[in-house]
């Protein structure tokens, strides 16, 4: 996985590539503001992270997550966040599908500095991921979509941060806990 990892493309890099809404891409990246103490909670996780995230640039889900998820990574002097495409990495993406079934995107893999993977968030936050899997599949799509972009604009990433924290916060006590002996190092944590 290391050698993936490494050979996948930044976010910056990533953004270099995108066609499909590229405004609208680089909008949000540009817009993205993290909270101080979110930022300072999540210096003090111990620990290297490697996140990587499997994408496609049309994704509408995907344009709104990522850009959050890189300016978070982009903080953090130990998390690097990496970028492949869903549809040339099915072998990873079917191991990571939505409710057992679905192709969904954005995924985010957590890595340890020994690139175990220790868990995985995506395809959305939970509230709007719950919303879309009732109230929203009773809608058209262009409505649907419409309700989602809505959710977005109003959080401001709030609630990617917020998930995205506590699975590092998760992972890193789990992996303190490894580290002091206590438990077997081949544990894996999942959301």
């Amino acid at each position: 996985m290391r050698d993936r990892f490494e050979s996948a493309p930044t976010f910056p890099e990533y953004l270099e590539t995108v066609r499909k809404n590229e405004d609208l891409w680089r909008g949000v990246h540009d817009r993205v503001r993290l909270p101080a103490d979110v930022l300072e909670e999540a210096r003090s996780l111990p620990g290297t992270w490697h996140l990587l995230a499997l994408s496609e640039d049309w994704c509408g889900d995907a344009v709104n997550i990522l850009p959050v998820v890189s300016r978070f990574a982009e903080a953090l002097p130990n998390v690097d966040l990496r970028v492949l495409a869903r549809d040339e990495n099915l072998d990873i993406m079917d191991a990571h599908l939505t409710n057992g079934r679905s192709r969904s995107i954005p995924i985010v893999i957590v890595y340890d500095e020994d690139f175990r993977e220790r868990a995985w968030w995506g395809p959305r936050p939970s509230e709007l991921q719950e919303w879309v899997m009732t109230e929203g599949m009773k809608m058209e799509p262009g409505p649907r979509y419409a309700q989602t972009r809505r959710f977005y604009a109003r959080d401001k990433g709030k609630a990617i941060v917020a998930e995205v924290l506590e699975i590092l916060r998760s992972v890193a006590a789990l992996h303190e806990y490894t580290a002091s002996g206590n438990i077997s190092s081949g544990k894996k944590h999942d959301p």
